[in-house]
């Protein structure tokens, strides 16, 4: 029997928002976004896991096909809610997985409030208020990093790796001029550490230099880029005539928390400038999506330190401000608020010093007929994004005026001495190292080895000596052994959830050393939770061992 489409169109309206207020309507929009969460909560238990943690049919999931009928909105949220089965819950004390952390209430509202009308932050025409918060978060964040805000400029974009290309976009219009317009035509690198985030290869590659385009400069133990021999690179680059598109610093390295010398790299940038007399500046980008959040401790007075950290915590935090102190010395920087600043994703924002540079990427009015006749804001004129939503915006400022700059300062100083604590507990036993006790965050990178290895030699020897590689690779394997067991135990509630990095970083001899992460970013996590990590790898060292 065939139904007029009007009455079933009737329907379908009632799964919207209404677009004038209805009480009724309102209500039960407002118990289906309630019922949601009731579902959701029902799924947590004491593991740091919501619901069942199961193997997944990717085979089933193969086969599905738009069904003929729809379903309620009730039957749908059930159906969703399904789907979160499984999921690591960030906030949790035992979760210490990578750098994801627990979204705050408020930014919680925030990306949902930005969600109801949908707007587009192309055009202040579409997104009107939410226009001027991301003018807002842009003066902000300028201010605290150093920047002069009247000059600053910056937009929100599709992550870390947008913040980064942008940064050498931009770069590569100043090195090339017209690329934009013709294409890149002669020889470009791009610099960064071989311990920054690998999105470097994608930007280069994406924007037409090519992966093999990018030089990855060495680190020194603290993982931070050997500034002498990006000058001996980039000097040989220069001699060869081939354009430096940018120099990616990274400001908090993923891994290991390595902080670049930005000053220093400025330094070298700027007598590279004179002494090959480039008709051009090399864009320097601050990659700071992790390491921005110490700035808030850059007026911090650590002499009398008024929030009492501990004083290993306080030299922790004191050792990281001071590089980022210099992020004003950047060109351009990101920042991701989905990181340590507590915002569900996307939260991302690039920030230029000079909001001119962004000119060279604009495009003429005549290439978009249909948009920007009016209104005073219009990034869509030179984003790659036509579409971008206002939640990461609205979720950022939500957060920034929840926390002030003490509330982060306070956030950030727990978790720093959540990890000074860890690594305690690590250096308490000899089965236990830790490879990057110099870094200032809140990610320690450790190995365990058998009984009987002199733990406080290994690490050196592995690092250096190339009569160790069997070993290495042994006690890699040895490694790999103590994550799954660590993380099956934690999947089952019994533990801690940690993370595993195949490379730390290279042997001297070209041999990857396996590590495991622990990145502690939740509020929650406290002296007696950080006691279950050596708990359960010791646990695991023993099963290995039987």
């Amino acid at each position: 029997m065939t139904v007029p489409y009007r009455e079933l169109l009737s329907g379908l309206r009632q799964a919207f928002p209404q677009p004038v207020s209805d009480r009724v309507h309102d209500s039960y929009f407002i118990h289906s976004v309630m019922r949601a969460m009731d579902k959701m909560d029902a799924l947590k238990s004491e593991r740091p896991v919501l619901g069942e943690y199961g193997p997944l049919d990717y085979d089933r999931a193969q086969n599905a096909h738009l069904p003929e009928k729809g379903m309620s909105v009730e039957d749908v949220t059930t159906d969703l809610v399904s789907y979160c089965s499984g999921l690591i819950i960030p906030g949790h004390p035992h979760t210490q997985q990578n750098v994801i952390p627990p979204p705050t209430i408020s930014s919680l509202i925030g990306v949902l409030l930005a969600s109801f009308y949908n707007p587009n932050l192309a055009w202040d025409e579409y997104s009107h208020r939410l226009a001027v918060a991301e003018v807002e978060m842009v003066a902000m964040m300028a201010r605290l990093v150093g920047y002069e805000a009247d000059r600053a400029g910056g937009f929100f974009t599709f992550g870390g790796t947008g913040t980064t290309l942008y940064g050498v976009k931009i770069g590569l219009e100043k090195a090339v001029p017209g690329a934009m317009e013709s294409g890149v035509r002669e020889d470009v690198v791009l610099f960064a550490s071989e311990a920054s985030h690998y999105c470097r290869y994608n930007v280069a590659g994406w924007l037409g230099l090519g992966a093999r385009s990018v030089v990855a400069i060495p680190t020194d133990s603290r993982n931070a880029m050997n500034v002498n021999l990006l000058r001996e690179q980039a000097r040989e680059s220069l001699r060869r005539g081939v354009r430096i598109a940018a120099i990616v610093v990274t400001m908090g390295t993923t891994d290991a928390f390595g902080i670049d010398d930005l000053a220093a790299v400025v330094a070298v940038r700027d007598a590279l400038v004179d002494e090959f007399n480039l008709s051009y500046r090399p864009h320097v980008h601050a990659d700071a999506v992790i390491g921005w959040a110490w700035a808030v401790f850059n007026e911090y007075d650590f002499e009398s330190n008024p929030l009492g950290f501990r004083p290993r915590t306080l030299r922790s935090l004191a050792g990281a401000q001071q590089p980022i102190r210099s992020l004003s010395l950047a060109d351009s920087l990101g920042i991701d608020f989905h990181k340590p600043g507590f915002a569900p994703y996307i939260s991302s924002l690039v920030l230029f010093q000079n909001r001119d540079d962004l000119e060279v990427i604009r495009r003429p009015q005549e290439q978009m007929p249909y948009l920007f006749q009016f209104g005073k804001h219009r990034p869509g004129m030179y984003t790659v994004e036509t579409s971008r939503a206002g939640g990461g915006v609205l979720a950022a400022l939500a957060n920034m005026k929840l926390f002030g700059k003490q509330g982060l300062q306070v956030i950030i100083g727990h978790i720093v001495e959540m990890t000074q604590l860890l690594r305690e507990h690590l250096e308490g036993h000899a089965c236990a190292t830790v490879l990057n006790r110099d870094s200032f965050g809140p990610v320690t990178l450790f190995r365990v080895y058998p009984r009987g290895v002199d733990t406080f030699r290994i690490k050196e020897a592995e690092q250096e000596d190339s009569s160790y590689r069997e070993t290495l690779s042994a006690h890699n394997a040895y490694n790999r052994k103590i994550f799954q067991y660590v993380h099956e135990e934690a999947m089952a509630g019994r533990g801690v959830v940690l993370s595993l990095t195949d490379c730390y970083r290279v042997s001297r001899y070209g041999e990857p050393i396996v590590a495991l992460k622990s990145f502690i970013l939740s509020p929650f996590a406290d002296e007696d939770k950080i006691a279950v990590v050596m708990k359960k790898v010791l646990e695991a060292r023993d099963r290995i061992e039987m």
